[in-house]
């Protein structure tokens, strides 16, 4: 039997209290719009394809938002899923790269050979250009279309950008994290550039600007340049909450007494980008969109709890296959919603995106074949039954192989060393190693030490390699039932060994040095041409650039700090 350590945390008070704010009227620090957003909508009418907003945040926790009994405050969030249509059985990926090509393709990822952790910044690798994506869709069925935020899903040549992609314009950034002001982000020690691009170019002239404000205000621009009667998408790929935790000041004011110092600046984080949310819902009432719209509200994986972020009382974390790394934040928003202000439990994943947007733009999918997503819209506006009954969360055959797996404990059909995990109706499968595995309750205390964090952990798993939990009677998976189960288990066994037969190969290439910020004038950006291949032999120079010098600097010092920082937490401990 599970070994627990209890806390002195009631679950069921924490589960009870909510934080609902509804002063909207309130200035916002992000921008200033003269209109009233809240004036009563006319009646919803369905007769022109809808404007689509996808608002996208990064590493936003399952705890982290009011109506989850969160002590952070997202006033706009809670009033806009109220209002709408809550998503309480609603599944992303664990990390960025994943959840990002499943909403753009409408594909599991090993359908399109993302399998294995993120597309990191030097690897020649993106999402495959055989992939129709989403805005593709949405221009063939006469959008406008345009992405604000983060990318994540490769730029190694010109034709993985976002604007070769499907977007008419894009403001953002390229790779998974940059520094909320400067937009310099080093991938390892001397290997440092600035990314914020405008189009195909870099973006100098924004540097300064703190990101979650410059792309509500780029939203509002968009908006403010399109007329209304032209159908839109505007996908809105937050950088907030994903580290480095940096805020403007009069945030974190209002998390003064917030003990934990990480959770002080998460926190500000997500309320800033909440009052980015509102700003961004002025705009569609303030110039004419709002009455025939869709916002869609997603989260990308789970909350890192290590630098602030909450997913409790959900076990696990970012990164893993536990609820805590795959069960999302989500809504949907849209006066033309028919069964308004409910919370819906009908089964949906980030893969759905694609033909339930597609379908409510009137677009042609009959040309679209192999999509792992579904039409929800049934589901979520009227509240018919999900056509989805299952979800493959992945299957991972490079992830590091769990050491007390075999093909014996998989009744000889599969390997249950290999990282995978998929939900089929109620039951819910997790073989190799899911990730860390511990209930982690809000870091609300000052200086929460880190033997301290588990303060609910079991300790019966480490030579386990197979788990199995009723996800709807145990949504917190405490109660393993696979040995109780084995039937259930083979049953979902096969399923795996049905998905892992159509799966396409692994991508995943070394890192390749031409893609050095320094081959680039400094900042992160295409570096191979159509016809190159993922292999490169010396012989490159640094290409002459005003920024480059500027650039070595910030690396500089960036590491020196670094250094300096990490003698003084050694001295402290």
């Amino acid at each position: 039997m599970a070994v627990y350590a209890l806390t002195g945390f009631s679950l069921v008070s924490l589960l009870s209290f909510g934080y609902l704010s509804w002063d909207w009227m309130k200035p916002s620090l992000v921008a200033d719009v003269a209109t009233d957003p809240m004036e009563k909508s006319l009646p919803p009418t369905f007769t022109r394809p809808p404007h689509i907003i996808f608002i996208l945040t990064d590493d936003q926790g399952y705890h982290d938002i009011g109506y989850h009994g969160s002590d952070i405050q997202t006033p706009t969030l809670d009033r806009l899923a109220a209002e709408g249509v809550k998503l309480e059985n609603y599944y992303i990926q664990p990390i960025c790269t994943p959840s990002r090509s499943q909403l753009i393709t409408g594909r599991y990822q090993i359908h399109t050979g993302l399998q294995h952790s993120i597309i990191r910044p030097r690897q020649p690798n993106c999402l495959p250009l055989d992939q129709v994506t989403l805005p593709q869709k949405l221009q063939e069925a006469g959008y406008s279309t345009h992405m604000v935020g983060k990318w994540h899903l490769g730029f190694y040549k010109k034709e993985c950008l976002p604007t070769r992609r499907g977007f008419d314009t894009f403001l953002g950034s390229l790779t998974g994290n940059v520094d909320y002001y400067t937009y310099d982000n080093c991938d390892g020690p001397g290997v440092c550039g600035y990314d914020l691009h405008e189009g195909e170019d870099v973006a100098w002239d924004q540097s300064g600007k703190y990101s979650t404000f410059l792309y509500a205000q780029r939203v509002s621009k968009i908006l403010a340049s399109h007329s209304p009667k032209e159908p839109i998408f505007i996908y809105v790929a937050f950088q907030a909450v994903h580290t480095p935790l940096q805020s403007p000041k009069e945030y974190i004011y209002r998390y003064r007494s917030m003990g934990n110092v990480a959770r002080r600046k998460y926190a500000a984080m997500v309320t800033c980008m909440d009052e980015a949310v509102k700003n961004i819902t002025w705009a569609l009432k303030k110039y004419g969109y709002y009455d025939n719209s869709v916002i869609v509200f997603s989260t990308d994986n789970g909350g890192q709890t290590f630098s602030g972020g909450s997913n409790w009382p959900l076990r696990g974390r970012k990164g893993t296959y536990w609820e805590g790394g795959v069960r999302g934040i989500g809504f949907v928003h849209s006066p033309l919603i028919k069964r308004k202000r409910r919370t819906s439990w009908a089964l949906v994943h980030i893969t759905d995106w694609y033909p339930t947007l597609v379908s409510l733009a009137r677009g042609n999918l009959s040309n679209v074949q192999g999509l792992d997503g579904y039409d929800v819209w049934p589901a979520i506006s009227e509240g018919k039954e999900s056509p989805r009954t299952e979800i493959l969360h992945n299957i991972d055959p490079l992830y590091n192989h769990a050491k007390y797996g075999s093909l014996e404990d998989g009744f000889g059909i599969w390997n249950t060393a290999v990282q995978a995990s998929i939900r089929v109706g109620e039951w819910k499968l997790l073989t190799g190693d899911p990730g860390y595995s511990d209930w982690i309750p809000p870091q609300t205390l000052t200086n929460f030490p880190g033997s301290w964090w588990n303060l609910e952990r079991l300790t019966d798993g480490l030579r386990k390699s197979v788990w199995l939990f009723n996800i709807t009677a145990d949504p917190y998976e405490r109660y393993d039932l696979s040995e109780q189960r084995p039937d259930v288990v083979r049953t979902l066994l096969m399923r795996l060994v049905h998905y892992n037969r159509t799966a396409i190969p692994v991508r995943y290439p070394a890192e390749n040095p031409r893609a050095h910020p320094d081959f680039n004038g400094g900042a992160w950006g295409p570096w191979a041409s159509e016809d190159d291949g993922e292999e490169w032999e010396g012989g490159w120079e640094p290409l002459k650039s005003r920024n480059k010098k500027k650039k070595c600097k910030i690396c500089k010092l960036r590491s020196f700090f670094r250094k300096l920082n990490t003698r003084l937490m050694s001295n402290r401990i």
